[in-house]
């Protein structure tokens, strides 16, 4: 599973730059939360657009993760891009304080959807493209919120793996001290992705590559040593999420569409 920082580096700056152009778009924004992933997403847009076409949004809640928010402003420190502190508490306090909730799951969603939902409004704002920051791990485990973090215009990190991000973090020179954090959403004191997943990203990876991109089958991989249990799990994490990876199906009913592209069933210019 090992990747080439160079190559990858090539293959995705020029991604960014392709996709932005084919929308007309110059410029991209992003939300920075501190963490691997999105530090990667920043150092890749500047590489590909340079530092004065990136914004960085960087939306806490309440005062309980100040270090990422250090975090997050020493990376656009470095990349020299433009970034913003946005407090999210004020919006979703207020919709809580009228739809409470003690369910943590329901809490954490909803903030990753005002961050979201506060980046749109910004790329409408400032003509730019939305980067997505999930990684292959995150997407093909369902280990996201849809219209959430999900959400995106376009996503370059979206068929790395989590162990494959840290080795392109390492050759684009992201900070050790980010590289070697423990992946966490930031939904509470003391979440980490690792312990809601249930096992280590480092594992999960392997199993992952294995079924995804070997397409090796199930007993196979349980003979290569790894616990029943914890590959019908990420088997049952897979199948279970599906709905987030895919658009709303839309029921055909005109005849005209049918069969047809939905945007575009024919030339209208001949």
């Amino acid at each position: 599973m090992k990747i080439s920082g160079s190559f990858v580096e090539k293959v995705l700056t020029s991604f960014i730059r392709e996709e932005l152009s084919k929308s007309n778009y110059k410029k991209a924004i992003l939300g920075l939360s501190g963490g691997l992933d999105s530090s990667v997403c920043a150092f890749l847009a500047t590489k590909a657009l340079g530092s004065k076409n990136v914004i960085a949004l960087i939306m806490p809640y309440q005062k309980t993760f100040q270090q990422d928010v250090k975090d997050a402003q020493s990376v656009a420190k470095l990349l020299k891009i433009r970034s913003e502190i946005i407090d999210i508490t004020p919006m979703v306090d207020a919709y809580f304080s009228k739809y409470p909730t003690e369910n943590k799951i329901i809490k954490g969603n909803k903030m990753t959807r005002e961050r979201m939902s506060i980046l749109y409004d910004y790329s409408a704002r400032e003509k730019a493209l939305v980067l997505g920051t999930s990684n292959k791990t995150e997407l093909l485990l369902g280990y996201g919120t849809i219209y959430g973090d999900t959400a995106c215009a376009l996503n370059p990190l979206g068929d790395l793996y989590k162990t494959q991000i840290r080795q392109l973090g390492q050759h684009l020179g992201v900070p050790e001290k980010i590289l070697k954090k423990t992946p966490s959403a930031g939904f509470w004191p003391g979440q980490t992705d690792e312990g809601e997943l249930g096992l280590s990203y480092k594992e999960a990876d392997r199993i992952l590559f294995m079924l995804v991109d070997q397409m090796v089958l199930k007993k196979e991989i349980i003979g290569s040593g790894f616990k029943k249990e914890t590959v019908e799990k990420i088997i049952s994490l897979i199948k279970k999420s599906e709905f987030k990876r895919k658009m709303p199906p839309i029921p055909k009913i005109s005849a005209r569409t049918i069969g047809h592209d939905f945007l575009y069933p024919y030339d209208w210019d001949k």
